[in-house]
């Protein structure tokens, strides 16, 4: 019975979302423009092919910042109430950690950490 609330705020937030997007796919222009295909930076138009393939490194280094980082939403709340939580918290901290430690292991012998 609780639920109701829940079930109405994410079937609103569903038709705002879905309604906004609905009424700017109606009321944006259908006339494709050349100029907004273009690449633009700094002012000047650009020279050559804009577009160039980036290296599988940069790929890897952002896939495994994404990976740590998010880590950091789970250790900051769990830093936070640290006490209020218990000793089962904890351990479950320290695994977490663990798995974590062994990505990181896990990247370091397949080179992934390595530029070249």
């Amino acid at each position: 019975m609780g639920n109701e609330g829940i079930i109405l705020f994410t079937l609103l937030g569903l038709v705002l979302v879905g309604g906004a997007f609905i009424l700017s796919y109606l009321i944006s222009p259908k006339v494709k423009q050349k100029f907004k295909e273009e690449t633009y930076e700094c002012g000047i138009e650009t020279q050559g092919s804009s577009w160039i393939q980036f290296k599988v490194g940069y790929y890897l280094f952002a896939i495994l910042f994404l990976i740590f980082d998010v880590e950091t939403l789970f250790i900051v709340p769990w830093a936070v109430v640290m006490k209020e939580i218990g000793m089962v918290a904890f351990i479950e901290i320290i695994i977490f950690f663990f798995i974590l430690g062994l990505g990181l292991v896990y990247a370091w012998k397949k080179h992934a950490l390595k530029w070249e």
